[in-house]
């Protein structure tokens, strides 16, 4: 049903006056632009709207195929026209007004579409609120587009999961070749955005899910520190570790969404020191910013050809301004086997008190009824991996058992004062950089998600603390990414040095669509 009706949706909204007037090109277009071309009236946001809607149409469920989307939001173009109306009365609401953002869809919305995380358990969850976050957004004007697919339940149902499949809005491709991942669990925000179907989207990460399919698909992405983005009518994970996060094109556009997002939620405790962090985010953004800073360097171990790129850009840091200093990370015994235990534990509680708040037609009311609802529809929910991690999470003891507390401790320790502010404080440095992830593996049903290469995301995604990926260009057709990386609340701090350096390596690509990568001459052999 779901399918019909996103088809549907766009047939009614790109019809009709979209073909009486030469529509914008939204292609690669920035916020700024965007919002130039508003502003000297040669687009309107509803001309706007319906361009990414027509891009939509012509090339998630046709064309290649991306299946990024997973519903259109049928209120976008009344949203857009009000914004249109603003701007005629000399009201405009600042950067974001008029803008068409997607969010991801474990993440509520007011709007008349349901947030599913990708489960056919919640299919029917039209709760007609907005998460804070979205509330943010819609305060500044934002056009919400609609919903993106994801990796279903955000990726934490299996180990052996195949990164941006859900049981609602099937495989999303990675539009730099259709055959690889687009990583997850915000896998169809990084499509969409790199497939300019909207100007920028939100994510969310517990452990990766921002920064690698932002890394995967060409994108900047800020995993923020945790505390400064509301969590609250998110679909949650774990309360230590969730938090959305910004996907765009540019690290200036991320800086404007994230500017939107950040705000005290008195439902979301977590959030109590926030306030003090509202700014304008992207006032701030120089070419110079990497001048003179002292940046640790983390060298794990990579494929050669990952280790050539990575090698080069750290030489546009060092033409930028940037003082080097090599860094190593920090054994760490036992992290991986502590935040386990606590994504395990926190899941059951805080699933069981997001599905309790939910509308009486979401049948699931806990964790172990949407264990039941999987088992009793197999065929749709689990063809392809099953829900072992489900099971271990549903066997926990609570937050107020003594293991878990103990793995929570151990975890943030070794993350935060032993990992990250220990190597910023050895290295006398302000911030980290490393490569984000290897790169986009091939998308496999039998197999699942076949990580290889380095991962930059653990650390920053335990201790809560920022995380924001650049692109670095591509290698054998493929995108990369490189992360900086910050203690508590130096997310301006990651945000400058991304930025400078993304003006100093303008190596952002965009993607063109092809069916399999482009690893240039060789396979054919020589006769």
């Amino acid at each position: 049903m779901r399918r019909f009706r996103l088809t549907l949706l766009l047939a009614i909204t790109v019809s009709g006056p979209l073909s009486a007037q030469v529509a914008p090109t939204v292609e690669e277009r920035s916020i700024s632009e965007l919002q130039a071309a508003m502003a000297k009236g040669s687009a309107s946001s509803e001309a706007i709207t319906k361009a990414y809607l027509a891009r939509v149409a012509a090339m998630d469920r046709t064309g290649p195929t991306l299946r990024a989307v997973i519903a259109i939001n049928p209120d976008a173009l009344a949203q857009a026209k009000a914004s249109d109306a603003r701007r005629k009365a000399g009201k405009p609401l600042g950067p974001l007004d008029g803008i068409p953002i997607l969010i991801k869809d474990n993440i509520e919305t007011l709007d008349p579409i349901a947030t599913t995380a990708g489960s056919l358990a919640l299919k029917d969850n039209i709760t007609h609120r907005d998460a804070p976050v979205v509330a943010g957004l819609r305060k500044a004007g934002a056009v919400i587009l609609g919903k993106t697919n994801l990796s279903e339940w955000a990726n934490i149902r299996s180990s052996h999961s195949m990164s941006g499949w859900s049981a609602v809005g099937g495989l999303v491709r990675n539009p730099y070749a259709l055959d690889r991942s687009s990583c997850g669990s915000s896998s169809g925000s990084g499509a969409a955005v790199a497939a300019s179907f909207a100007a920028a989207a939100l994510g969310t990460e517990t452990d990766g899910s921002v920064v690698c399919p932002a890394s995967m698909n060409g994108l900047a992405g800020l995993k923020p520190t945790v505390g400064l983005v509301s969590r609250t009518h998110v679909v949650p994970i774990s309360h230590s570790q969730d938090t959305p996060g910004p996907m765009a094109r540019s690290v200036r556009d991320v800086a404007i969404l994230f500017s939107a997002m950040v705000a005290a939620d008195p439902a979301d405790a977590a959030t109590r020191a926030a306030g003090k962090y509202v700014r304008d985010y992207a006032a701030s953004l120089s070419a110079d910013g990497l001048r003179g800073v002292r940046v640790a360097v983390l060298q794990p171990d990579m494929p050669e050809a990952l280790r050539a790129k990575y090698e080069a850009e750290l030489r546009v840091l060092e033409k930028a301004g940037a003082v080097l200093v090599e860094a190593k990370q920090p054994k760490l015994d036992g992290l991986g086997q502590a935040e386990g235990d606590v994504l395990h534990t926190e899941f059951k509680a805080d699933l069981d008190a997001y599905l309790a708040s939910t509308p009486a037609s979401v049948k699931t009311r806990n964790l172990d009824q949407v264990i039941a609802f999987n088992d009793a529809n197999k065929s749709a929910e689990m063809p392809f991996f099953a829900q072992e991690t489900f099971l271990i999470a549903a066997k926990t003891r609570g937050l107020t058992d003594a293991e878990y507390l103990g793995a929570r401790a151990k975890s943030l320790r070794l993350a935060g004062a032993e990992g990250i502010d220990a190597i910023l404080k050895t290295a006398s440095a302000t911030v980290i950089v490393a490569p984000t992830y290897g790169l986009p593996w091939l998308s496999d049903s039998v197999s699942g998600d076949s990580f290889d290469g380095p991962s930059a995301s653990q650390l920053p995604a335990i201790s809560g603390y920022p995380h924001l990926t650049v692109p670095m260009g591509l290698v054998k057709g493929l995108p990369v990414g490189m992360s900086f990386i910050a203690t508590a609340y130096g997310d301006q701090t990651v945000l400058n040095a991304g930025y400078a350096y993304e003006q100093a390596s303008k190596a952002r690509v965009a993607p063109k669509y092809l069916p399999v990568a482009d690893v240039g001459a060789g396979l054919g052999g020589v006769r």
